[in-house]
């Protein structure tokens, strides 16, 4: 499988190229800057506005899926647009190109999982320092649901840069979840694994330990 990867600089989407080229798929990365990029070795590396929908289009020649692991900016006081407008432009691209599978990973707190993510979080951290960047993601979500592709949403805890446990619990029924954390090498691993598999198809579901 060619797959399009977004947000391949970031700490979580370095591991999804890694895993993904482990895999045996061949994989296409979208970067601002090659000069940000030297460390993805085996990636076919295209520099460009993820924003630019004649960008997408080209760096989507071939593929067969798209992972986005796009980062949403954050500020206190202004709107953040950086994922709804990367979307939009993607949703676009990829029905005009015929791509149908995305996975995209988004965030615990995000859309029906609000209020989950423990005392701290959801009292202080998202309606104070994370507010504009959780509307952000909830915006990306809508966009992804509103579309006909098929796509799946996933949703991580607290990320670590802890070594992968090698597992992951996922759950879309929320009752008893408050916080929690996942490794980004197992989010990486659990996001590849929904390129080939469709148990999470069209579902957002949380990922933890």
């Amino acid at each position: 499988m060619k797959v399009l990867v977004l947000g391949a600089t970031g700490g979580t989407g370095r591991l999804i190229v890694r895993d993904a080229l482990e895999k045996g798929h061949s994989v296409v990365v979208l970067v601002r800057s090659k000069a940000r990029a030297p460390d993805l070795p085996g990636a076919d590396i295209i520099e460009g506005d993820a924003r630019d929908e004649g960008v997408l289009m080209r760096a989507l020649e071939g593929c067969d899926a798209v992972v986005s692991s796009l980062g949403s900016g954050v500020s206190l006081f202004n709107k953040v647009n950086l994922l709804t407008e990367a979307t939009g432009a993607l949703v676009a691209a990829m029905n005009r190109s015929g791509v149908r599978r995305l996975v995209c990973i988004s965030a615990l707190g995000v859309g029906n999982s609000r209020g989950h993510g423990g005392f701290v979080f959801d009292r202080l951290f998202q309606p104070l320092l994370l507010r504009h960047a959780y509307k952000d993601k909830g915006r990306q979500e809508a966009a992804i649901r509103a579309s006909s592709l098929d796509w799946v949403i996933v949703r991580p805890g607290m990320l670590t840069n802890d070594p992968a446990r090698g597992s992951s619990r996922a759950v879309t029924d929320l009752a008893g979840i408050n916080g929690g954390k996942i490794a980004r090498a197992d989010v990486a691993r659990f996001v590849v694994e929904q390129l080939t598999t469709d148990t999470w198809l069209k579902q957002a579901p949380v990922l933890l330990w």
